[in-house]
């Protein structure tokens, strides 16, 4: 079953879900908290769904 899409409506770019992955690791053995690692797995779905052409991506 595929993945549905985020509650927000239009994903965002690979390159802004890049960006916002990158600042949740503040320096290369950053710890995350439950909220970070949640928030990261959302932005690892979205960027797959880009990824796969799944939605279309805002602008």
């Amino acid at each position: 079953m595929p993945a549905s899409p985020s509650p927000r409506g239009p994903l965002r770019s690979a390159e802004e879900l890049n960006r916002l992955i990158r600042a949740l690791f503040r320096h290369r053995d950053a710890r995350l908290s439950d909220a970070e690692r949640a928030e990261y797995r959302a932005l690892l779905d979205e960027l797959e769904q880009v990824q796969r052409g799944d939605v279309t991506t805002a602008a």
